[in-house]
């Protein structure tokens, strides 16, 4: 049973607790949680990809990855096995990482300044997208290019839908385009927005997907039929950070706004925002509670040249006794 508005902003009335860490030296584009939520990793400017551990209400930072030459733009743990994780680099590598080994296990060279990735939903599959609208596709297992594909529009984001069998692309169009796959045939091509569509965040359900614009707008789809179910229009600047909750109840957007906005998926009203003091990058729902990290422009409290590095999760209890 999906939870209604008014449970959810009771949850988060007394569950509005926030922890952060200084994870790098310089501003964070990407958090992820692995598939069990016991870890979470980011990645930065810094060249760095840093794993956390979370136990009850605690975050802590376990180790770094070291090894892009460059600045890591984002990360993705596999779908299924919750050691291993992807980074991308504008380095024009890819890189794949194994909290067991604590090292990288394979490095993928590709043509371009790599800026979006993603893991195909069966974990065989790896899409990375650069600068030069060129998605790259890499075997899992063997840890080789499958095949390169170049489109004609601007890429801004990538994914695959749950059921694995069709792959999007939001375009500067204001477009998404919808293929086949493995084959990459086109489908259709969905107006979803007047201006620039800049994320896309299919929920753990496979029932929805969203798509953030630069129109400050984001828009609720319904993943099966590819319509428009209804749009959220809190934000004043562009959405550039969409994360579903566990469920698909609730998805929280980032932008320059100096909230993070919660919203009810169902109906789109307002249920919890998340005050920032800096644009938001990058968020991130924990696979099995309604736990958000998310990292922000912030800079160094005692030097406001230096960013802070540091990334925040929200949604620990009020009540310090379970601290």
């Amino acid at each position: 049973m999906v939870p209604t508005a008014s449970s959810l902003r009771q949850h988060f009335a007394s569950n509005s607790g926030l922890r952060d860490m200084r994870g790098h030296e310089a501003k964070v584009h990407s958090v992820d949680w692995n598939c069990d939520g016991r870890r979470l990793a980011s990645g930065s400017f810094d060249k760095v990809v840093s794993i956390y551990s979370l136990s009850r209400d605690r975050l802590s930072r376990d180790y770094q990855f070291k090894g892009h030459s460059e600045s890591v733009d984002q990360i993705c743990w596999h779908p299924q096995h919750s050691d291993r994780l992807v980074s991308a680099s504008l380095d024009k590598s890819v890189r794949l990482w194994d909290c067991r080994q604590l090292r990288s296990t394979s490095v993928i060279s590709t043509k371009g300044e790599n800026i979006n990735i993603c893991w195909s939903p069966n974990g065989q599959t790896v899409a990375v997208g650069n600068k030069e609208d060129v998605v790259t596709f890499i075997d899992t297992k063997s840890h080789k290019i499958k095949f390169e594909q170049a489109f004609k529009f601007e890429v801004n984001e990538i994914s695959w839908n749950n059921d694995n069998d069709l792959f999007f692309l939001t375009s500067g169009q204001g477009d998404v385009h919808v293929l086949s796959w493995p084959q990459l045939q086109p489908q259709i091509v969905l107006k979803a927005h007047p201006a620039m569509c800049i994320t896309i965040e299919f929920d753990p359900t496979g029932k929805y997907f969203a798509v953030g614009s630069s129109d400050a707008m984001v828009s609720i789809w319904d993943a099966q039929h590819l319509v428009c179910l209804r749009s959220i229009s809190r934000l004043d600047w562009p959405a550039r950070t969409l994360s579903f909750n566990y469920d698909g109840s609730l998805i929280a957007s980032g932008s320059e706004d100096l909230v993070i906005d919660i919203s009810h998926v169902k109906t789109g009203e307002k249920i919890a925002e998340v005050t920032t003091e800096s644009p938001t990058f990058t968020v991130a729902f924990h696979p099995k509670h309604n736990l958000l990290a998310f990292a922000c422009d912030d800079k160094d409290q005692y030097s406001r040249d230096r960013d802070a590095g540091t990334v925040k999760v929200f949604g620990f209890s009020n009540d310090k006794s379970n601290q």
